[in-house]
């Protein structure tokens, strides 16, 4: 039998969570930095404990629990019940705070968290039921004996997110070497993959599908290292389709070289494709980078950048993904846009 509430439940988080801050405060890494924590996952986990506590602690003190369910496996079951809520709350909230952040749609969000609780967040869990019965059957040592499998996990999870990071590295830098050799702007490259992931996130896309969306638009002008005259200006989407269809096919060859997954290929040998038979991703890449190649400098460059991009939707872009682009131009302000027809 236990006498603390909610309330110290929640108390002992908070402090542990706030304990944990303390070495990443002394090197200045709260907030910006690679490995800091965030304010916000913190205030997250603390709201999460409670609904849990809430959920548990005044049924198993007032006895109504271990009283019908016994110490067996009905309990165990409730216990995972309680831990499936419990991730869903997390996941709602994790969402609410992203969509605060970054005004991307709350569904594609909702369903990315929902996706991480079948991974890790299962893990957690099902070391969250080991730790309570542990602790009823051993006492407290069982406690830091099971959270040396968690610590385990998180080097490696820590260690996981530096390759990737290293191989997005590795891969902007590719990109880059149309810049380096004057087949594209300066930048071009870097503004297509961004623009591209927030039209992704506004379509629906989430997760791998964003990461293969964000790697093709880095990688689509890749094809014109291949090219013995350069195109003018790097601009593709004024060349004939015969053209254009040549360089796609070219970059996706060179794209299956550099070890990414094959899905990043087809995206990029896709994209001249009728949009009609293009995947969702390569119908982004594709009017996305119309759109940056056809905009200029000003607001009324892109509004003229998207009326020539409205008007080929019968034949050259699919209208969701122009009117996706659109409403992601006219929210988040990008080329000075701040009203955009949809027509």
């Amino acid at each position: 039998p236990t006498t603390h509430g909610v309330l110290q439940t929640t108390a002992v988080v908070c402090a542990g969570g706030l304990a944990g801050i303390v070495p990443h405060v002394a090197r200045g890494r709260v907030r910006g930095g690679d490995r800091g924590p965030d304010p916000d996952h913190l205030a997250r986990r603390v709201l999460t404990v409670g609904f849990a506590a809430l959920c548990f602690q005044p049924l198993y003190n007032a006895g109504a629990l271990t009283g019908p369910l016994g110490t067996g496996a009905p309990y165990v079951l409730f216990l995972l019940l309680v831990l499936v809520l419990t991730g869903l709350c997390d996941a709602v909230l994790a969402a609410l705070l992203l969509r605060a952040r970054t005004s991307y749609p709350y569904g594609p969000l909702l369903r990315d968290e929902l996706r991480a609780l079948l991974g890790i967040g299962s893990a957690v869990c099902a070391t969250g039921v080991v730790m309570a019965l542990g602790v009823a059957a051993a006492g407290l040592w069982a406690l830091p004996v099971l959270a040396v499998p968690l610590l385990l996990t998180q080097v490696s999870y820590r260690r996981y997110a530096a390759v990737r990071t290293v191989n997005r590295q590795t891969i902007a830098s590719l990109a880059r070497a149309t810049e380096i050799a004057g087949c594209t702007p300066p930048g071009h490259a870097r503004r297509v993959a961004a623009l591209a992931t927030a039209v992704g996130r506004e379509l629906g896309l989430g997760g791998s599908e964003l990461t293969v969306l964000e790697y093709a638009a880095l990688m689509h002008d890749i094809g014109q290292l291949s090219l013995v005259d350069p195109v003018p200006g790097g601009a593709t989407a004024p060349l004939p389709a015969e053209d254009q269809r040549r360089i796609a096919l070219l970059g996706g060859e060179v794209v299956r070289m550099t070890g990414v997954p094959a899905a990043v290929a087809q995206v990029v040998e896709r994209q001249a494709d009728p949009y009609r038979e293009q995947p969702l991703p390569a119908r982004i890449v594709r009017t996305v980078n119309a759109y940056d190649d056809l905009a200029g400098e000003g607001a009324g460059a892109a509004l003229e950048a998207l009326e020539t991009l409205r008007l080929g939707t019968a034949r050259d872009h699919h209208p969701e993904v122009v009117a996706g682009l659109a409403r992601v131009l006219a929210r988040d302000g990008l080329p000075g846009v701040t009203s955009v027809p949809t027509g």
